[in-house]
């Protein structure tokens, strides 16, 4: 098995409902997101994949959540809130849609919401 990581950063405005007080005032994060993705083989050139197809993937998706109020987006409406938790889940299935390389995918993304808190979505098989 083989496995390749990619790490990019955006910075984003989020509420969450329930969870502490503190949280529920409005803040942002300067977030910090690991991408692995995972396959049992190498192509010809010795590689998983290019690593510039997972940043280019990787880019459009956080051009979409990148210094932007997470609450007011679709993809983070009433019943799934903008947590790091399902930030990660969505960046893994948005580039699970992306990754065209016959047999690699998403293994896990860590979403680091700050130095020492962090939250990981691992893809069922």
């Amino acid at each position: 098995m083989f496995e390749l990581k990619v790490v990019t950063r955006f910075a984003a405005a989020h509420q969450l409902k329930m969870v502490a007080k503190k949280c529920e005032n409005l803040h942002g994060h300067n977030w910090k997101i690991e991408v692995c993705v995972k396959g049992e083989s190498l192509n010809n050139a010795g590689v998983l994949m290019d690593f510039g197809e997972i940043k280019a993937g990787l880019k459009e998706i956080i051009a979409e959540i990148d210094h932007r109020f997470l609450n007011e987006l679709n993809m983070f409406h009433e019943g799934n809130p903008p947590s790091s938790e399902n930030i990660a889940q969505y960046i893994a299935d948005e580039l699970r849609k992306k990754i065209r390389v016959r047999g690699v995918g998403v293994s896990s993304v860590t979403a680091w919401e700050s130095e020492d808190a962090c939250a990981i979505y691992i893809p069922a098989a």
